[in-house]
């Protein structure tokens, strides 16, 4: 795991400083070295920060092949690749370190634009080729590990962090269009919320020549129809077959030449990920946990529970509403992304706390609910086969994030009459309806008018929908895969797995056997009958995961992370925080906000049921976050 950045410039030599500034920038991903390679034309740069994990003493990057024509620097890892090192030396390779980043050099000399399909695992990569004079920058099959990019002055930049590009002379600014669609939860998977700079979609490469840009997609989720009838195994060979490859996945992701801890919950997927590690690794592998103050979102007794039952270590952090204040602006910067919740503060929090212990790598749970839906809108329910609703539902947990509401038509109508006439013309049940329409419409009244006349013959729901339907992966499957997949394409890919960027604020590398991409191949193609049973979420993976998880663990109901709301007493750290921001000077340059509106907000808190400030609570934080992000990065 590292932090990488590439330049490629057209007119003028790329000046050395302004690689400097960009790797600067990228310290806390690679705090055990720096280099990099620039061209004998200098119109091409490539540099490396290391976090060391694979042959420590040798492993530093840019790595280029025998004649040097081929330079690369990657973030992330590749398993099983000491499987394909054997075999590039065996056709004649010369490979110069263990590393297992090296193999992609020589993958791509001998397949050219397929070598990328020989690659598992989470990363991100640029390689130059000197000979046909492409640059090729791809991004995992998930998009785990990040890559933005932007063009500026006749330069293409490409940057693990978008606070690398600006430092090397990007211009700070808001990308508002990008802005006014994520305030309503939409997410296409291209953006970044900064004018100028775009993410490479997960399972896409760019290829560069000649000034000219071309980016396609080499991986994509492949539900199968719901009319096939695919041959299965019984239900107990399909679990021992399941088990197996989970089980690899995990294998691969051990792989390290330092030791590799598990960040662990209370629940299913990252206690499954433990049990698997204790009875592959040599000796039980540290967890790490997060505590609340709040019995309701508290799940540290159970996962320290948990840990007595593996004999594992066990180190958990209390993370209080006083941390958080002291910390949210800093985790909101590493993160570059705005916080529905206190959660991505406390995932830095702990970060740091595996960074202390002495920890780099550390197994995650994340993917298991995609993979095997565990969310409760992913569930068997009478909507199912409502052809109309299976192309919507998938909002319904995004919406959630704002707790319970009343129906509000005229701001969903203002927003997109797209989203309006689907919601008058099918049964979508009415929490989702109240819930989606007091979110906008609070939000439209916290948004300045100038901002919303701008945007507003922009349909954020239609747009996103329609870039979504226009791919093959949609039309004909079953509700859940329909669902499942927008979710991995938006949310799931733009705002949860922003966590390695909270991560690696600390050199921490997160790796996800979850979202291995050959274990997803398989188990996505068995029907929701066999992934779930009515009543009992993830009923396949509790059947696989049975030899390896305590009784407790086996029979627990799900329970999502998500950090306490607001406890609003007048004397409490983060209400205060939150209050002080929101009144703040930041406030009222943020261009997009309505700095009286937020204010008269606030002025009326104190007269609201409790219920309904918790129903606010996902609304101030992203408010907070954007204030901090505008002051952070001088937007």
């Amino acid at each position: 795991m590292c932090g990488i950045v590439a330049i490629r410039a057209q007119e003028k030599p790329i000046e050395r400083e302004t690689l400097h500034r960009a790797l600067c920038a990228l310290a806390h991903r690679g705090p055990d070295g720096a280099k990099h390679w620039v061209s004998a034309n200098q119109r091409v740069a490539l540099g490396h920060r290391r976090l060391s994990i694979i042959d420590v003493a040798a492993g530093a990057q840019p790595l280029a092949n025998e004649d040097g024509q081929i330079q690369i620097v990657v973030n992330g890892e590749f398993y099983d690749f000491e499987r394909i090192r054997a075999e590039l030396i065996a056709r004649g390779h010369h490979l110069q370190t263990q590393s297992d980043s090296e193999i992609a050099v020589h993958l791509y000399e001998d397949f050219g634009f397929e070598f990328i399909n020989y690659l598992r695992g989470e990363f991100s990569f640029v390689l130059w080729d000197a000979r046909t004079q492409r640059l090729i920058a791809a991004r995992d099959r998930f998009g785990i590990k990040p890559l933005f990019y932007a063009e500026h002055r006749q330069t293409l930049y490409l940057a693990s962090e978008v606070k690398a590009l600006l430092a090397a002379g990007v211009p700070a600014a808001w990308n508002q269009e990008a802005i006014y669609r994520q305030l309503f939860l939409c997410y296409p998977p291209d953006h970044s919320m900064f004018d100028g700079i775009r993410q490479l979609p997960a399972g896409h490469m760019l290829v560069e020549s000649n000034g000219k840009k071309r980016l396609s997609r080499y991986w994509d989720f492949r539900y199968p129809r719901a009319q096939e009838r695919n041959a299965f195994a019984s239900r107990d060979e399909l679990v021992l077959e399941i088990r197996d490859a989970l089980s690899e996945a995990i294998r691969l992701r051990l792989r390290a030449d330092v030791p590799v801890g598990v960040m662990l919950s209370g629940g299913l997927d990252s206690t499954a990920v433990l049990g698997f590690a204790n009875a592959l690794a040599s000796k039980p592998p540290t967890a790490f946990s997060i505590a609340f103050p709040h019995t309701a979102y508290d799940e540290s007794e159970t996962a320290r529970r948990t840990t007595q039952h593996y004999q594992t270590e066990f180190h958990s952090i209390l993370v209080t509403e006083k941390e958080i204040v002291a910390h949210m602006a800093d985790s909101g910067w590493h993160g570059e992304m705005v916080q529905y919740n206190a959660h991505g503060t406390a995932r830095f929090l702990l970060s740091r706390m595996i960074r202390d212990a002495g920890y780099k790598v550390v197994l995650g749970g994340e993917g298991a609910d995609e993979l095997f839906a565990g969310y409760d809108f992913l569930q068997a329910s009478p909507y199912q086969n409502a052809g109309r609703l299976a192309r919507f539902n998938w909002l319904l947990p995004l919406v959630r994030l704002a707790g319970a509401a009343t129906p509000a038509q005229r701001a969903v109508a203002e927003t997109s009459p797209w989203l309006a006439r689907l919601l008058r013309a099918t049964n979508i049940p009415a929490p989702l309806q109240q819930t989606l329409g007091e979110r906008i419409q609070h939000l439209r009244a916290l948004l300045s008018s100038d901002f919303l006349f701008t945007f507003h013959d922009i349909d954020p729901y239609r747009d996103l929908f329609n870039d979504i339907q226009g791919r093959t992966q949609l039309p004909g499957r079953e509700y859940a895969k329909q669902v499942t997949y927008i979710w991995l394409k938006t949310f799931f890919a733009n705002y949860h797995l922003g966590a390695d960027r909270l991560d690696m604020a600390h050199s921490v590398e997160t790796r996800l056997p979850f979202l291995d991409h050959v274990l997803f191949e398989r188990v996505s193609q068995l029907p929701m009958s066999i992934l779930t049973c009515p009543g009992r979420e993830k009923a396949l993976l509790r059947e696989i995961a049975k030899p390896h998880i305590p009784e407790w663990i086996y029979n627990r109901p799900k329970k999502g992370f998500m950090a306490p709301p607001m406890n609003f007493d007048a004397d409490s750290p983060l209400p205060q925080f939150v209050q002080s921001v929101l009144r703040g000077d930041a406030v009222k340059t943020v261009p997009f906000l309505n700095a009286r509106a937020i204010a008269q907000l606030l002025d009326t808190l104190p007269t609201m049921s409790a219920q309904d400030r918790v129903a606010l609570d996902p609304i101030l934080m992203l408010l907070t976050s954007l204030c901090l992000l505008h002051e952070r990065f001088r937007l």
